[in-house]
């Protein structure tokens, strides 16, 4: 139990400063984008996430949604918004800190992004784009299960590969028909 009340009070996780770091919104396609009867977007949505080390446990954490909406198979517009975090993230194991900054700081930061899209969206003159919450969870375990798969194909090759190299050894040329090619 003394172990556990160490290793709790050890972590430290917290949020230090929560900024937008850049913005983008594109409509090509004004004023005629305007001119629409019925509103039928068709939404192209991209998330990505990256993280970088500031100092000894600190951590910026960036989430980027681009979203790309069409209308009459014509770009109605184009939102991109790269929010950022500051976080101080301490005493964590390497794979609790991966977490940390690769779901938890994103759930963070979505609630942010997502109302700047909206009020972007709403400046340029279109309804306002809500994007429906996002399970980071699941997103960060499906990226480590195919980390996990990638890791364990090039794995293999490598021991497929040094097999194939090993059997090629072993079939030294003693008899001339195997010098065939």
């Amino acid at each position: 139990m003394a172990d556990a009340d160490e290793q709790t009070q050890k972590t430290h996780f917290s949020i230090q400063k929560i900024y937008v770091k850049d913005v983008s919104f594109e409509s090509p396609d004004t004023p005629k984008a305007f001119s629409f009867a019925k509103w039928e977007p068709k939404i192209e949505l991209n998330l990505n996430n990256s993280h970088t080390s500031i100092d000894e446990n600190l951590y910026e954490a960036v989430l980027t949604i681009t979203a790309t909406v069409r209308h009459q198979d014509k770009t109605a517009f184009l939102v991109e918004v790269q929010q950022a975090g500051i976080f101080a993230v301490a005493g964590f194991k390497e794979n609790d800190k991966k977490y940390l900054l690769g779901s938890q700081c994103m759930n963070i930061l979505f609630p942010f992004a997502r109302e700047t899209i909206s009020d972007l969206t709403t400046r340029g003159g279109f309804p306002p784009l809500l994007l429906s919450p996002v399970n980071f969870d699941a997103l960060y375990q499906q990226h480590m299960q195919k980390q996990a798969t990638e890791t364990e194909d090039t794995e293999t090759q490598d021991t497929e590969v040094q097999g194939q190299d090993t059997e090629a050894q072993d079939a030294t040329p003693r008899d001339p028909a195997i010098v065939k090619h």
